[in-house]
């Protein structure tokens, strides 16, 4: 396997998770309309934007770090974050068509309120883990040893 392929790899996991968002934003209106018919003419905000997450949490979050952070999935914990934050999001979204289910069929409840807490709590902590692993990448490139291991690295 060559440093290309690697390359390819990593980026291209960052791709498939920005089309997979893009895929369940157009999947979180087509649930919309579809319900919209079966709903008698009542529509709920929650689920009219529920799309919103996966759009601007997932599609655009991933398009801004990849151009950020290029090489972001090669840090040591990259898959803790990855998975916070995608839970998070999975979360606020659920949340939002639980409660436009609710809203639809003119009751309420209280766990929704839960969906929405987790949801951003999973946010909150997969963003300050990736703010964590940006703060030590730079400083260990900043430290004659992180060259020397790349040098090492590369020769070996």
């Amino acid at each position: 396997m060559s440093i290309l392929d690697i390359k390819r790899g990593q980026s291209g996991q960052t791709r498939k998770t920005i089309l997979v968002y893009l895929t369940l934003s157009f999947a979180a209106i087509a649930i919309n309309n579809i319900y919209a018919i079966f709903g008698h003419g009542v529509r709920s905000a929650a689920m009219t934007w529920m799309f919103l997450y996966p759009l601007l949490g997932g599609t655009l979050f991933y398009i801004f770090i990849q151009r950020l952070f290029p090489r972001i999935t090669h840090f040591a914990g990259y898959r803790a974050f990855y998975n916070l934050y995608n839970s998070g999001i999975a979360a606020l979204t659920v949340g939002s068509f639980l409660k436009g289910i609710l809203d639809i069929a003119g009751t309420n409840s209280p766990y929704v309120v839960l969906f929405y807490a987790a949801g951003w709590l999973f946010i909150a902590a997969g963003l300050i883990l990736l703010m964590v692993l940006t703060a030590s990448d730079r400083r260990l490139r900043s430290t004659k040893l992180f060259f020397c291991r790349c040098r090492w690295s590369i020769n070996r």
